[in-house]
């Protein structure tokens, strides 16, 4: 029985009565999860009535609704959850293996999303479920290195006849047709979706709904659309039925997600197999197919051959007997339509075609300073209007200690009615040199513009010594004279700025001097060249300077950045000598001074 079911609807079948019985036949076998159609049988496989003159529009669906493949995978799944993730090939066409790069562009997309829309809860496995029910994973896999397809994947024309009706609306630039319509892509985009969804995940510069990376991308953002968290079942329904409005639809990818989650393998590029069944063939051969009608239709019932009744033979004296005219067959009910489902809210994200820098001329500033410009985009659509609601983040990179306010390399703003968004005040630090700022849009990290700033230092057009005596001091000891210096730019205080102090033996000689003053740094050596900076006044105060041990003139040479100096003259002398006094002769060089000699010892008696 579950055999036969399976059978039924890898044929497409739409009867209601066959569909519960299959979602029953699927359930007792331990399918994935399948959802019944409900009453009301709303979307694009609800049936067209006597009185439907077109197929219902494909408008507020990212495929107009289009045909899709309706092969379910294997009723006895070849693992459970908690087993291998790596499922053995499964001939057929419910094959679980994935061709890689066509693999490959689900995580990349699901990643990406998930780093900038963690609330969506996008899982890759989904996106394979869409790509399996609308091209065969890109038709088994048959991409370039670069993610294209080998060929154009189109779906049927959309003019009304079988399927909505939809009018060009890109001039036939993606599917070749500049009267109507048709979906496009392994992803199956129509045109109008596409321009305002598709992306260029891959990075080269295009759009391309052929590309699987480009088209993957793009179909994560739309499943995510109106705040949607796909961990929820209701948003889950709501996403895959915005898709392509049908239960039918919903049930069939909602059978390949919950199979792809039980473990999938990686095949190569063009190995994958392609699915033949399409719910616009229903089984019917070559014959075309009531659009997206499930039910069976049945022929009026015939009238007799006169078209009135008549009357059964009477013995003669009795009266006529007349047979009750047939009863008029109740026209069946028309299953009552659910409207459209509301489009998707586009998010200002998504509209966004392209950043462009409103700064004009270059970001410069000097050392420790603020940048007179801050770096300013807009967000345009591809219109070139402006979109307000764009998340912006701009980026400090390179080597730099220039910072945002509170000292961040990161800073997010979002746009105004204009498109606007300027970053704040970007200061300079120490470092000199060139850097960049990044502007990406948030959710759409394709959209960037990038600004290049640079960082000199400051510097003073003149440098002169704060009113002072001349300095000198003696071998060993220490000027005791203050010296501070001003440095100015066009007549203002210029606040850090470098300046160089060395001691030379002269004012032609570019080498510090080997003797003479000196300065001690922090660790108590002898230097006789020291860099400081301004303060806040523009000043600079020189730490102690010592006379050292060589008489004689030196100069004290300060330079600031920009080139500017001034010369102090350093006079060292030796210490004055203090004299020897000169023997006074006539002074009595006794002890007593009494000026006669020490009496002799008198000779014995």
């Amino acid at each position: 029985m579950s055999a036969h079911l399976g059978r039924r609807l890898r044929k497409g079948a739409t009867s209601g009565a066959v569909m519960a019985a299959a979602v029953a036949a699927l359930a007792a076998s331990q399918a994935p999860e399948m959802i019944p159609p409900p009453a009301d049988n709303a979307g694009g496989d609800r049936a067209i009535g006597a009185g439907d003159t077109a197929p219902p529009s494909g408008d507020g669906s990212a495929t107009g609704d289009s045909p899709y493949y309706t092969v379910l995978p294997p009723l006895n799944t070849p693992n459970k959850p908690g087993t291998s993730i790596n499922l053995p090939v499964i001939t057929g066409p419910a094959e679980a293996g994935i061709p890689a790069s066509v693999l490959s562009a689900y995580k990349r997309a699901e990643q990406s999303i998930r780093s900038t829309d963690p609330g969506c809860n996008l899982p890759w496995q989904l996106l394979a479920g869409i790509g399996k029910v609308e091209s065969g994973q890109a038709r088994g896999g048959k991409v370039d290195a670069n993610g294209r397809t080998l060929s154009p994947i189109l779906g049927p024309v959309l003019n009304g006849v079988g399927f909505a009706n939809i009018s060009d609306t890109d001039g036939g630039a993606y599917d070749g047709d500049s009267t109507h319509d048709r979906a496009v892509g392994p992803m199956q985009f129509i045109p109008s979706t596409w321009a305002t969804w598709g992306q260029d995940a891959n990075s080269d510069g295009k759009r391309d709904p052929n590309n699987i990376y480009d088209a993957a991308q793009a179909a994560g953002l739309y499943l995510c659309a109106n705040d949607r968290n796909l961990a929820l079942k209701a948003d889950l329904d709501r996403a895959i039925l915005s898709y392509n409005r049908s239960r039918e639809y919903l049930n069939t990818v909602t059978s390949w997600f919950e199979y792809y989650k039980r473990g999938t393998h990686q095949v190569p590029d063009g190995t994958g197999v392609f699915p033949v069944d399409r719910s616009d063939d229903r089984g019917r051969g070559n014959r075309p197919a009531p659009p997206f009608s499930p039910f069976p239709t049945s022929p009026d019932p015939r009238p007799s051959d006169t078209g009135a009744p008549k009357p059964n033979p009477t013995r003669p004296g009795e009266p006529s007997k007349v047979t009750p005219p047939p009863t008029k067959p109740t026209t069946p009910t028309k299953p009552p339509v659910t409207p459209p489902t509301k489009p998707p809210t586009v998010p200002p994200a998504v509209r966004v075609d392209r950043l462009t820098t409103v700064s004009t001329g270059q970001l410069t500033a000097t050392t420790e300073s603020v940048f007179a410009k801050a770096p300013t985009v807009a967000a345009l659509d591809a219109s070139g209007a402006p979109v307000a609601g764009v998340t912006v983040r701009f980026e400090i990179t390179g080597t730099t200690d220039a910072r945002f306010a509170g000292g961040a390399t990161t800073a997010t703003v979002t746009s105004g009615s204009a498109g606007i968004a300027a970053a704040p005040a970007l200061r300079a630090g120490e470092k000199t040199g060139a850097f960049t700022v990044r502007a990406v849009v948030v959710g759409n990290s394709a959209k960037a513009a990038e600004f290049t700033a640079t960082v000199t230092e400051r510097q003073a057009d003149a440098l002169v010594r704060v009113a002072g005596d001349p300095l000198s001091a003696t071998t060993g000891t220490a000027f005791t004279q203050p010296v501070q210096v001003k440095a100015t730019v066009k007549g203002a205080l210029a606040a850090g700025v470098l300046v160089e102090a060395k001691v030379v033996a002269s004012a032609t000689d570019t080498e510090a001097s080997t003797e003479g003053p000196y300065f001690k740094n922090a660790a108590g050596d002898t230097v006789r060249t020291l860099v400081l900076k301004t303060d806040a006044n523009g000043l600079i105060s020189l730490p102690e300077l010592l006379a050292g041990d060589k008489a004689g003139e030196y100069v004290l040479i300060l330079t600031a950045r920009g080139g500017v100096s001034t010369e102090i003259k350093l006079t060292v002398t030796a210490p004055t000598a203090t004299p020897t006094p000169t023997p006074d002769p006539t002074a009595d060089p006794s002890p007593s001074g009494t000026g006669s000699p020490e009496a002799s010892p008198s000779p014995s008696a």
